[in-house]
């Protein structure tokens, strides 16, 4: 396990190598550094990551979370669909104070914990919401309220799109992370949904150990959301759009 002047330099020298480095601020690296220690703490008892090499938590957590800061407006309201254990939630809250970020998840033991990691950091920029997202869609509180929406590795892109677009107003963004498309994945989800065709944006994370290929895919929200999406899961998944 490194020491914290250690885990500082390393995650400094990857932010700085894969071009982030304005959030290489001593005040930015000392709550990255303190979310990790808490998370592998958390992480003994509770399942929010298989990543436990901290220099792999570095790059493929901390980078590949704040590689998404580019597309967010400045104080923008985003919410995080499907946040597991905070990914990119908590980086993007530590590293962009002017977000105002919510982290949805269906799982209430990983909102608790997004929470309380949020008060340990004092993020006052982060809150939770716990539900499942077809759902909350649903509500008028939720409902296309959202500059940006965001989702990190949650569900294949037709899944995705009917989860996270009805939460985007109109003029708003959805952004999804990814390591890969398949076949599978080509979708018009987002015209039916009232959004853009995805802009593509192709990059690599670099470590010391490797070069890893990622996308992050844009929709513009055009035009509300029809009244009968999202679906209730079951029927998501059985026909994607």
């Amino acid at each position: 396990m490194m020491n914290h002047t250690e885990f500082v330099e390393k995650c400094e020298n990857c932010l700085r190598d894969n071009g982030l480095e304005q959030f290489c601020d001593a005040a930015t690296l000392e709550k990255l550094c303190r979310m990790v220690d808490n998370m592998l703490l958390v992480n003994a008892s509770m399942n929010l990551t298989a990543i436990t090499d901290e220099e792999e938590i570095i790059v493929k957590h901390l980078a590949d979370s704040l590689s998404a800061a580019a597309y967010i407006p400045h104080g923008a309201k985003v919410l995080d669909v499907g946040c597991g254990g905070g990914f990119p939630s908590l980086p993007l809250a530590i590293a962009r104070p002017d977000l105002d970020m919510t982290a949805l998840d269906s799982t209430a033991k990983k909102t608790q914990y997004v929470a309380s990691a949020a008060q340990l950091l004092g993020l006052s920029n982060l809150k939770t919401l716990t539900g499942r997202a077809e759902e909350l869609a649903m509500e008028p509180q939720y409902r296309e309220k959202f500059d940006l929406v965001i989702a990190r590795a949650v569900a294949s892109l037709p899944v995705l799109c009917e989860l996270c677009i009805p939460f985007v107003k109109i003029g708003g963004q959805m952004v999804a992370m990814k390591a890969r498309l398949d076949e599978s994945e080509a979708t018009n989800a987002p015209a039916r949904l009232g959004a853009s065709p995805f802009e593509r944006h192709a990059f690599e994370l670099k470590s010391s150990r490797e070069t890893d290929r990622r996308l992050l895919l844009v929709s513009r929200k055009l035009a509300s959301t029809p009244r009968e999406y999202p679906r209730p899961y079951a029927k998501i998944k059985k026909r994607p759009l």
